[in-house]
C-alpha cells in the first residue's frame, strides 16, 4: 500500500469512526428525513445541549454534515445523503448473524 493509499483508507476510517457511535448513528439517521436543529436533537433524547452540540461536531469534522446559523439556532442537515445507504448492508448482517 502506498502512501496516498494510505491516507484514503484513514479517511475513509474516519467517517466510519465518526458513525461508530449509538447517538451518532441515530442522529446521521434522522438527519435523513430532512435538517434538524440542535434544539430537536435535545428534545428527543436525554442529553444536554452540550453532549448533543459536541456529537454533531464529530460529525461535521467528518464531513458526514453541514450546519447553517439561523438567528440563534444551529440547523444541521446531511452533507451527502448517500453517507446511510451502507447500512442497508450493516442490516442484511445482523439478520445472517441472527441464523
Amino acid at each position: 500500500m502506498n502512501e496516498q493509499e494510505k491516507l484514503r483508507y484513514e479517511a475513509k476510517a474516519n467517517v466510519l469512526k465518526a458513525l461508530a457511535h449509538p447517538t451518532r448513528l441515530w442522529m446521521a439517521e434522522q438527519l435523513a428525513g430532512g435538517e434538524k436543529c440542535v434544539c430537536e436533537f435535545v428534545d428527543a433524547v436525554e442529553f444536554d445541549f452540550s453532549t448533543i452540540s459536541k456529537h454533531l461536531a464529530v460529525l461535521k469534522q467528518a464531513g458526514i454534515v453541514e450546519d447553517e446559523k439561523r438567528g440563534k439556532q444551529v440547523f444541521y442537515r446531511l452533507k451527502v445523503p448517500c453517507v446511510l445507504k451502507f447500512m442497508h448492508c450493516v442490516e442484511a448482517v445482523l439478520k445472517s448473524n441472527l441464523r
